[in-house]
């Protein structure tokens, strides 16, 4: 019964302990877009002219980056059948995931 104690005590103990040496870790998923599609993709944010926006405090363009809340998304054309949205941050012009509004591609 010995052994039993001690071990639930050095679980008690140690739990904590174990819980604040790990880590948190981002996955990045890459999104490639064929060169054709890209093309299109940026001829029509071309056309339409998005208003660009100033970035926000802290916030740095870059792939896999979250577009805050505060930024506007703007959709493709429906028939286009393109999932993502786009903006302007900046003088970047960046193709964002809509669900999770990371920055997956960056228009040059």
């Amino acid at each position: 019964m010995k052994p039993f104690v001690l071990a639930a005590a050095f679980a008690l103990l140690a739990g904590p302990a174990l819980a604040q040496s790990m880590t948190q870790t981002k996955t990045v998923t890459t999104t490639t877009i064929a060169p054709a599609e890209e093309t299109e993709m940026h001829e029509y944010i071309t056309r339409e002219h998005p208003v660009a926006v100033a970035p926000p405090a802290g916030f740095t363009v870059t792939t896999g980056a979250v577009v805050p809340p505060s930024v506007e998304l703007y959709r493709f054309p429906a028939e286009r059948h393109w999932a993502y949205e786009y903006t302007t941050i900046g003088d970047r012009t960046v193709l964002v995931d809509p669900r999770s509004r990371e920055i997956i591609h960056i228009f040059r």
